[in-house]
């Protein structure tokens, strides 16, 4: 079942490099899917703009979240483990985009319930293909709960 035209993926990145979310940005645009994507550069911004308190009472619940591990004040694990504990949240996927190549890290965040884990590489073109694969997957073949943004799921 594929979206209908009305449809917008609502997609909180979870990023503190400037540098991946201008490529995340990017290869999102080139996708064959409406979104709209929101950042948040740390896990305090991101649980503020998940709970909808401060800057962000007028959030919209993600149908999915994009999380780095490794960022300032709060980090991608600590986050995780809030957003999964919370039944408010804890149906939002929620998929690890890091760099770290640690078994500890992997086990760490399947262990607090990451629906994946995927390794971000630092070649451009393999980035470019880790997003793509993120879209394909998680927006065209996977069923998601249903959500306040309007999914047809």
């Amino acid at each position: 079942m594929k979206p209908n035209n009305d449809f917008s993926w609502e997609i909180l990145l979870v990023e503190d490099n400037p540098a991946d979310v201008f490529l995340t940005q990017e290869v999102l645009k080139e996708a064959n899917i409406s979104h709209n994507l929101q950042v948040a550069p740390d896990g305090v911004e991101a649980l503020d703009y998940l709970r909808q308190e401060g800057d962000h009472a007028d959030a919209i619940r993600p149908d999915i979240i994009l999380l780095d591990l490794n960022m300032p004040r709060m980090d991608g694990h600590e986050l995780l483990a809030m957003i999964k504990s919370d039944d408010a949240l804890k149906s939002i996927p929620v998929i690890v985009l890091s760099s770290s190549t640690t078994a500890e890290d992997i086990s760490r965040a399947y262990a607090l319930n990451a629906n994946c884990f995927t390794r971000k590489p630092m070649n451009i073109d393999l980035f470019i293909d880790v997003i793509n694969g993120i879209q394909e997957f998680w927006f065209k073949t996977v069923v998601l709960p249903p959500s306040s943004t309007g999914s047809p799921y």
